[in-house]
């Protein structure tokens, strides 16, 4: 179970490696300032998987009257400005 902490900046900068080992583990760590939250302490996490156009081809399909529109939906775009 994650746990949320908070502490103040000032304690932030003092405990920082044992609030970096506490948001690494799932705890969610809220710094704040004058009070009131001002960062939230994430682990980074790298991106693996590199974006590849067309990779849902065959998978996402569109209906033959996909461009037919019903008036009364471009009116309630075109009215509402």
């Amino acid at each position: 179970m994650t746990e949320r902490l908070q502490v103040s900046m000032h304690e932030a900068q003092s405990q920082l490696d044992q609030l970096a080992e506490l948001a690494w583990r799932g705890d969610t760590v809220v710094i704040t300032k004058d009070g009131k939250p001002y960062l939230n302490l994430l682990p980074h996490v790298d991106t693996t998987r590199a974006r590849k156009p067309g990779r849902l081809k065959g998978i996402i399909r569109m209906t033959a009257d996909f461009e037919r529109r019903s008036e009364d939906i471009i009116d309630g775009f075109e009215n509402h400005l």
